[in-house]
């Protein structure tokens, strides 16, 4: 009888009746995420794919553990407290009501310059935060295509299968073809839970998400594929001063060479590249006037944000203008349905 093994980085079934000291090759440590780079506190290599995190090979030996892992005790939320705060700030509200400020009136859209004008690449200032970021992300990348080159073309036995959720390893070419369990989604850490997009089996324990059989059958990949830019969205906010909007956009690890702004006095175009293989692109219809002259892209290791100097000191209702609705058609009637009404 086969049992599945908990050590970190195995997720292999064994039988505890044939369990050597050295059966079982995986990760003493615990996961490390830190700025976009994953690895394992037990050893040095790290990577920016989640599905490569997933296929390091272990770092010890020793024999298969079929004992599963306490599930973390989740502290008690008292909530009394928060609801008591609620209800004094309930009763302030009559009181400070007279000291509500109403938002602005929409724009006079006649007075406003055109959105045809031409385009103007925003000044780029990067911060040494970013800087170092990409740099140890190079350094990274660098040793990722050595070994690739290494490697070149031909599947070495013992190679993990790329595609997430799968544990199987590559036995040679005349180990046979067999189907490949595993999960096409994207793996989500949110609230202390974990898991996969395609299938939303929850657990709060690391081991157990990274032992949670795949939803769907398919082909194993020994090779990940070259997909190019990945278009995907991102989180995004603004505040504004009396005198700038700043938009805030999080990326992280932005290459300042392949992202730009560019504006005219009324619209925003913003396309970014971050994390190596993502691209971001947003157009925005400003509410007010920006100073283009006077604006700026600050990027930074954890976002970027496009400060833009407002053409007058007035606040602004929203960030975007809303697009213009057409006042309704009324049909008259003809002269034949007037005297049917009659």
């Amino acid at each position: 009888m086969s049992v599945l093994c908990y050590n970190r980085g195995c997720g292999q079934r064994f039988d505890p009746e044939r369990n050597p000291d050295d059966a079982c090759t995986y990760h003493p440590g615990v996961p490390v995420f830190h700025d976009a780079l994953k690895g394992w506190s037990c050893c040095k290599r790290r990577t920016t794919d989640f599905s490569d995190f997933l296929s390091i090979a272990g770092c010890t030996k020793g024999p298969h553990n079929k004992e599963k892992p306490p599930e973390p005790v989740k502290p008690d939320v008292k909530t009394s407290g928060e609801k008591k705060e609620l209800k004094e700030l309930e009763d302030l509200k009559p009181k400070f009501s007279e000291y509500v400020i109403q938002a602005p009136k929409p724009l006079n859209t006649s007075s406003r310059p055109s959105p045809d004008e031409p385009f103007v690449r925003l000044e780029q200032k990067v911060s040494s935060s970013l800087k170092q970021s990409l740099e140890k992300l190079k350094l990274t990348e660098t040793s990722q295509v050595d070994l690739k080159e290494e490697e070149g073309d031909e599947v070495k036995v013992g190679t993990s299968c790329k595609n997430g959720g799968c544990s199987k390893t590559f036995v040679g070419p005349g180990g046979g073809e067999e189907t490949c369990l595993f999960h096409p989604g994207v793996p989500i850490f949110h609230e202390g839970m974990k898991y996969w997009s395609c299938c939303k089996r929850k657990t709060s324990d690391f081991n157990t998400f990274l032992s949670q059989e795949g939803c769907t059958k398919g082909h194993h990949m020994w090779k990940k594929e070259d997909m190019g830019k990945k278009v995907v969205p991102c989180r995004f906010d603004w505040h504004q001063t009396g005198s700038q909007v700043i938009i805030s956009i999080y990326t992280k690890n932005a290459i300042p060479e392949l992202s730009f702004v560019e504006a005219n006095s009324t619209v925003v175009n913003i396309h970014v590249i971050f994390e190596g293989e993502k691209e971001f692109e947003h157009r925005i219809s400003l509410w007010g006037v920006i100073d283009v002259g006077k604006s700026v892209m600050n990027m930074m290791a954890s976002k970027i944000e496009i400060a833009m100097k407002k053409a007058e000191p007035m606040m602004w209702a929203r960030l975007d203008l809303p697009p213009a609705q057409s006042a309704p058609v009324q049909v008259e009637k003809e002269d034949g349905d007037k005297d049917a009404d009659d």
